[in-house]
Formats: structure tokens, sequence, C-alpha cells
């Protein structure tokens, strides 16, 4: 018999589910960079879509969400496909490769730390489980497609899942309507990101620990 998670509120749901479709298309437009045919390209957004939350419910011993409900495994499958036949532009490819993961980023940092919550994980682990779904599925398709994980590219990823992971779960405390503490999470990782990729801040070693550009501001200075 299978056995279904606690289902989530709306809110909730349409971030995943809106996380799913964005990181299955960053997934699919890796492995179109390296000439996949249609197999390898669905198999990728899969893996991409629904990796880091596998990682996360294996951890916390939470029944594997797509196991009993194959939604989201559809979604990724749909977004997938779509990707392949209608993103033909090599540079639309690889930029919606890296909004497509940013996105995914972001929306995974909220819905981690949502569920790890719910199964109740304390909320230091519900932080990392936040950080382990949004970073877990990218992570598994960087090294399956032998690309460098974007988590070593010396650009803030793996801690804007942390900022979202942690305001999600600061603000879920509070008595807040519903959606304001996920649009606020889902926003600020979104921030750091972008700005991450737009003015190309790279996080480095003790002596230059931040540099935007070519201006570093370490300790050294």
């Amino acid at each position: 018999m299978n056995v279904v998670p606690d289902p989530l509120s709306t809110s909730i749901l349409g971030i995943m589910y809106f996380g799913d479709v964005v990181f299955a298309v960053s997934g699919a437009l890796t492995a179109m960079r390296y000439r996949m045919d249609i197999i390898g390209v669905v198999l990728i957004g899969v893996i991409t879509g629904l990796g880091g939350g596998t990682l996360r419910d294996l951890l916390i011993g939470r029944p594997v969400f797509w196991v009993g409900d194959p939604t989201e495994i559809f979604l990724c499958i749909a977004a997938a496909v779509v990707t392949f036949f209608f993103v033909t532009d090599a540079i639309l490819r690889r930029r919606g490769m890296i909004w497509g993961d940013a996105l995914g980023l972001a929306a995974f940092g909220v819905v981690g730390s949502h569920i790890a919550l719910e199964h109740g994980t304390i909320w230091p682990v519900a932080i990392l489980m936040g950080m382990v779904t949004a970073t877990g599925g990218g992570l598994i398709r960087d090294v399956i497609t032998n690309t460098q994980p974007m988590i070593t590219s010396g650009q803030p990823y793996a801690s804007v899942a942390l900022l979202g992971a942690s305001v999600y779960v600061g603000l879920s405390i509070l008595p807040l309507p519903p959606g304001i503490a996920e649009a606020t999470a889902f926003s600020a990782a979104l921030a750091l990101r972008a700005a991450a990729i737009h003015y190309d801040i790279q996080m480095g070693p003790r002596g230059s620990f931040l540099s935007l550009g070519r201006k570093q501001f370490g300790e050294d200075e």
C-alpha cells in the first residue's frame, strides 16, 4: 500500500509545482547542451526537479513524495518535453538554465523547510532540509552531465537556499497571513541569487572573502 504524505497548503503546493517546472526546465536545458536525445533530456529534467526533495524525504524519514502521488513526475516530464521541442536558441538555453535554476533554488528552499517543519523536525534541521531540497537536484544534474556544479562556482548558491529557508522558518512562527512568509522568503532568496548572477558576486577563501566583479572585499584590505 502506498503511503501518501500529509497534504500541503495551497500556497506551498503552488510554490512546489512551480519549483518542479523551473528546475525540470533547467535540467532539460543542461542536457540539451550535451546534445542528449529526448529520453536523456526528460531523465535529467525529472532528476533535477525531484532529486532534492527525494534526498530530504529520505533523510527525515518521510514517505518519498512522488511515490504515492506521481503529479510532480508528470509535471517534470511535461516541462522537459516542451523545453526539448520549443527552446532552440543557444543563448536562450544558457540564460534559461541559469535563471530557471535560480527560481527553483528560491522555491525549494521554502518548500523544503516547510515540509521538514510539518514533519516535526526542529528548526535548525528544517533550515538544513530547505537547503538540501533546493540544492540537491541541481547538484545531481551537474554531476550526471559532467558540468561544474553550480554549488562550487564561487557565487552564492547554497547560501541562497540557506537564506530562503532561514527567513521562512523565522517568519513561520509569527502570526502572519497565509502566503506572506512564503513570498518573503522566496523573494529574499531570489534577490540574492539574481544579484550574484547579475553582478558576478564571488565568495572566496580568507583574504578574498567577497568580490564584486573585479573589486574584492577581503580581510587583507
